[in-house]
């Protein structure tokens, strides 16, 4: 009997040794993986290169081409369901350091920068709801587009639509594009996050399997929201619109740290959370770090216009 609980004991305690061993190597792990997350997004350098999303062929459902209304349609304010939208955003402003996301108030600037993208990217067929709530419309657009297959659409699209129904983000936020309806669900006021998931409508517009390119985004979304990102900043450099440059590096790279963060985080589950912090405070350096190289290059094109040298006066052909 003695023998016998001496043996036990010492299984016990060698699972307890295993298990120390397998959560220390976790945790080693992990904040290796943080450190690399955290050395890459904070090292001030263009890690996501200015890239145009190139495309060859448009997959387009003529059927969501609707001439007859606004591509554009923005929701009638409500002041009651509007400001409770903008308290439960209060979370992803505090994230992104920005008060206009999820403010569900589109102004007039983000529409027309959206506008614009989407009519030089030929791009008449995606619908955008800014801060609009219309889900009899987003059914009717789920059933029209065929160029998702009926498998796709009748499991992931009526779950994605079912969702949005449900819980409609005229509340509860989350800007993102639906390629089952080829819809752009826009409640920031923000032209880079207008343009960033213009670049998803784009992107997903060139694929030919539509619906098995949306499976993959539900299983590793950095990919896709790596194009976007690029695309976008690549969109505002060709137009040297420096300011527009400046806050999508303010607010593109924390917020593409998030995804950065769940990818690190599903390597070391237990040590999710301060994986993923770690990755946005990471992004928010970066962008920084970007904009004070962004100033540096800007400020003698500035002053060279601000300040021009000096040139002697021409006399006046009237004057004595």
């Amino acid at each position: 009997m003695t023998i016998a609980c001496e043996t036990q004991r010492f299984q016990n305690s060698g699972s307890k040794l295993n298990n120390y061993s397998i959560q220390s190597r976790s945790l080693r792990w992990a904040l290796l993986a943080l450190f690399a997350g955290l050395a890459s997004l904070s090292s001030g350098c263009h890690f996501l290169k200015p890239t145009p999303i190139r495309v060859t062929s448009q997959q387009i459902c003529p059927e969501l081409i609707d001439t007859k209304q606004s591509q554009i349609e923005v929701g009638v304010p409500h002041r009651i369901v509007d400001g409770l939208g903008w308290v439960v955003g209060i979370p992803s402003k505090i994230l992104l350091w920005d008060r206009r996301i999820e403010n569900h108030k589109i102004s007039e600037d983000t529409v027309l920068v959206m506008a614009d993208y989407l009519e030089q990217n030929n791009l008449a067929h995606i619908k955008v709801r800014a801060n609009q709530y219309a889900p009899l419309d987003d059914w009717k657009r789920l059933k029209k587009n065929k160029t998702v297959a009926w498998p796709y659409r009748y499991t992931l699209g009526v779950i994605s639509v079912a969702g949005e129904t449900i819980l409609p983000g005229r509340v509860f936020g989350g800007d993102h594009y639906n390629p089952f309806t080829d819809t752009i669900h826009l409640y920031s006021d923000v032209p880079a996050i207008a343009l960033h998931e213009s670049g998803h409508a784009k992107d997903f517009t060139r694929r030919t399997y539509k619906g098995t390119y949306a499976t993959g985004y539900l299983f590793f979304p950095l990919w896709a929201e790596t194009i976007a990102t690029e695309d976008t900043l690549w969109y505002l450099q060709e137009r040297g619109e420096v300011d527009r440059i400046a806050e999508a590096n303010r607010i593109l790279y924390p917020a593409y740290g998030t995804y950065v963060g769940n990818g690190l985080g599903s390597l070391a589950s237990g040590y999710a959370l301060p994986l993923y912090y770690g990755s946005v405070v990471a992004g928010h350096i970066n962008g920084r770090m970007l904009n004070r190289k962004l100033d540096t290059a800007a400020s003698p094109v500035h002053q060279s216009v601000q300040s021009p040298e000096p040139t002697m006066a021409t006399p006046d052909s009237t004057s004595l």
